[in-house]
């Protein structure tokens, strides 16, 4: 049985720093990350909180492939991608976590 995965994009209030994960269950790890469930992380370290874009797979195996081409990209080429689902970077904490 394939379980679906999501890949997302988190950063700070001054948008200075990004970090690409991936997951199973995105409320779940956005709590996590709000909530300093992983206090020596780099998340952490940069008080990454504001999730500004993520995508949903069918399977795990898809978001992992598409994380590790993410990671592989330019900053310009992120901001792109940001800016065609979230043009103002506002926080979609709210969207995620009524799913």
């Amino acid at each position: 049985m394939e379980r679906g995965g999501a890949i997302y994009i988190l950063t700070n209030k001054l948008n200075t720093t990004l970090y690409i994960g991936v997951t199973s269950n995105l409320p779940k790890r956005l709590f996590e990350h709000q909530n300093g469930i992983f206090p020596n992380s780099f998340v952490s370290k940069y008080n990454l909180k504001k999730i500004i874009y993520y995508e949903s797979f069918h399977s795990i195996e898809e978001a992992i492939g598409r994380e590790k081409q993410l990671k592989g990209w330019t900053r310009k080429k992120k901001n792109e991608l940001i800016a065609t689902m979230n043009p103002n970077w506002i926080d979609l904490t709210n969207e995620i976590m009524s799913w």
